[in-house]
């Protein structure tokens, strides 16, 4: 299962897709080998479908993507960066739904 509302970035498209973006943006630092990361995608595809038009859930592989996780801070992933008109408003590192959707309610 996968949803059509997650948005897969490179650090290329990185500012023009989160920071230039009109409304927020959870970025979800990940890699493929990240056990936790793959527990919580299932999730993250339900919030991207629930908050769809309100929240754009993107997801960012590290490994291929180092740039922005690095300019982040992102030491341990999964790492979820939320921001809001270009700027970092919230951050939840670790595999916890609930952590996760109280940063999108707050939008």
């Amino acid at each position: 299962m996968s949803s059509e509302n997650i948005v897969y970035l490179s650090d290329a498209e990185f500012d023009e897709k989160v920071l230039k973006n009109e409304q927020p943006v959870l970025v979800d630092f990940w890699a493929n080998w990240c056990g936790p990361c793959k527990m919580i995608a299932p999730f993250l595809e339900e919030l991207a479908d629930e908050y769809a038009g309100k929240v754009v859930i993107a997801k960012m592989d590290v490994d291929q993507n180092p740039e922005n996780a690095s300019k982040y801070g992102v030491q341990s992933i999964p790492t979820l960066i939320l921001f809001n008109k270009g700027e970092q408003v919230d951050r939840s590192v670790g595999a916890d739904p609930n952590q996760i959707r109280k940063m999108v309610e707050k939008m």
